[in-house]
């Protein structure tokens, strides 16, 4: 088992940056890959970003390329997602989520074995 805790989230205004977290404890932190994913009230789950065990590769959703950075930090279990300008279009629950595939960044929710409780990002305009 892997207990996944997201924060950082909170209200910005639309240009502005905000940094999530995500803390993970239970098995091995650093033989999961990771994901970020958001989900906005009436709209499905969108992956947002995804990078592997050891930080070596990464991979982007289309919307938040060029202004969004995943990392992770395997000495603190913990991933980190840095947001930067900020659009109102990305106001939604940020989830982030753990992958037993050590080498994926799949953009797919279904491949992900762990989930937090996720964190609102409001971003007003």
């Amino acid at each position: 088992q892997v207990q996944l805790v997201e924060s950082g989230g909170g209200l910005v205004q639309a240009g502005g940056s905000l940094r999530l977290s995500c803390v993970a404890s239970g098995r091995t932190f650093n033989s999961y890959s990771m994901g970020w994913f958001r989900q906005a009230p009436g709209k499905e789950r969108e992956f947002v970003a995804g990078i592997t065990y050891n930080g070596g590769r990464t991979s982007y959703g289309n919307s938040v390329q060029g202004r969004f950075t995943i990392s992770r930090d395997n000495a603190k279990n913990t991933g980190y997602l840095q947001m930067n300008s900020l659009k109102s279009e990305d106001t939604a629950v940020y989830y982030c989520a753990a992958n037993a595939n050590p080498y994926s960044t799949s953009s797919d929710y279904a491949q992900y074995n762990y989930w937090g409780q996720g964190t609102q990002v409001t971003v007003s305009s």
